[in-house]
């Protein structure tokens, strides 16, 4: 797998030297105030370590999607500000609309070993950023003397940005941080060398969103667990009433195609056999609501299926128990329901009593899991939605791919 032999931040020495890191500080904020510091606790480790081995440390991230250039709430400040509590050295943010502005060219050529400077967010810089302008990358690189830079930001590695990809071209060395090592090696490892029996959980809405990830997934699991949104699509491909369930017309030969692969293969894929449903969408989406359990393929036309029913979780939490390695990318159902998200609560539970490797892709499953309280009981939980779906299609990222080798 690309990626699994990069040199990291324990391959090389940054006593004196610049070093620009490039984070995922893209966290939740209301009021100008952080509602969950989780992704500057995951860069932590990368930062204390070449804080500790003497190295300036200049740190950059996007964060939110900023239309119009810069906008004060989608600055980084408050992040600057929250990892000065976390740290024991000085933090310095560098307020420049331009992001490498006086500023920070003054904060970094003040700095000691072993100190840091927070840049003002990357999408400030608009298209010249997300569209890999090598300008932007080129002054990143020049900021950091061209000396040193570490890719840690995982959620978005899957995008070639300058502050991703492109300033890779103008430093003289480059390294993994330890989050991007770590999702390498179980995200990687868990697809491409598998201890068997391996299974994947697939959920969420839509079979075109994990088109790739089905077709890859199949190849390498011994079981394919399909839930959610998607799983109505299946449902109907073979024949099943599914009433007004959410379903994709267009991808119905897809699914033929999938089944159709899998028994080739000799895979399982196991599709919900019963189903809690319900006259209409939950409306604000945590509504009370009435439910009653059906056969999955045999929903009454006026009804949708809105989670999986208990006979269904009890053969997708059989299929766990005897696994070695499980990978879950997507909820069962609408699990900000509390009446719909037994389904989700079934499948994390079925994996927080495995002794197997669990992994959790990021996005909604890595909420659910959090949420529900399970986090610390699964083996990793992606801390990239996006970036880890393409991993599991097999995509080779961006941002890992510029990393030099070991």
């Amino acid at each position: 797998m690309a990626g699994l032999n990069k040199v990291s931040v324990d391959d090389i020495n940054v006593k004196g030297k610049k070093v620009l890191v490039r984070v995922d500080f893209n966290v939740p904020l209301k009021d100008g105030v952080i509602t969950n510091d989780n992704r500057i606790q995951a860069a932590l480790p990368t930062i204390k370590k070449l804080v500790a081995d003497g190295g300036k440390v200049v740190l950059c991230s996007h964060l939110g999607k900023p239309k119009n250039g810069p906008e004060d709430k989608f600055s980084l400040a408050p992040a600057a500000e929250r990892l000065a509590q976390l740290v024991d050295t000085n933090v310095k943010f560098a307020k420049d609309d331009v992001v490498v502005g006086e500023n920070a060219k003054k904060a970094v050529a003040e700095m000691k070993d072993g100190e840091i400077v927070v840049l003002e967010n990357t999408r400030f810089r608009g298209a010249e950023e997300t569209k890999n302008g090598e300008a932007f990358a080129k002054e990143l690189a020049d900021l950091v003397d061209n000396e040193v830079f570490v890719m840690d930001a995982f959620g978005s590695a899957h995008r070639a940005h300058a502050s991703t990809a492109g300033v890779t071209k103008f430093v003289k060395e480059t390294a993994v941080g330890y989050l991007m090592q770590k999702e390498i090696q179980y995200l990687g490892n868990a697809v491409e060398v598998p201890v068997r029996p391996f299974v994947a959980i697939l959920g969420g809405a839509k079979v075109a969103d994990k088109l790739n990830v089905i077709s890859n997934l199949l190849e390498k699991c011994d079981t394919l667990i399909i839930g959610g949104g998607m799983a109505y699509t299946f449902l109907k491909a073979q024949g099943g009433e599914i009433g007004t369930s959410l379903v994709d017309l267009e991808k119905l030969d897809y699914c033929k195609e999938m089944l159709a692969k899998a028994e080739k293969l000799g895979k399982k894929i196991l599709l919900p056999v019963d189903a809690s449903v319900a006259a209409s969408f939950p409306d604000p989406i945590d509504a009370e609501i009435s439910i009653e359990n059906c056969d999955a393929d045999k929903i009454p036309a006026d009804k949708m299926g809105l989670d999986i029913g208990t006979k269904t979780q009890e053969i997708f939490a059989d299929a766990v128990k005897s696994a070695k390695t499980v990978v879950w990318n997507g909820p069962m159902g609408v699990f900000e329901n509390p009446v719909l998200a037994k389904g989700t609560i079934a499948v994390a539970k079925a994996l927080a009593e495995t002794d197997a490797t669990t992994i959790i892709g990021g996005g909604d499953s890595a909420a659910a899991v959090m949420q529900l309280g399970f986090a610390d009981k699964m083996s990793h939980i992606s801390t990239g939605g996006g970036a880890s779906l393409e991993y599991l299609e097999g995509k080779v990222l961006p941002g890992v791919d510029v990393i030099a080798e070991k």
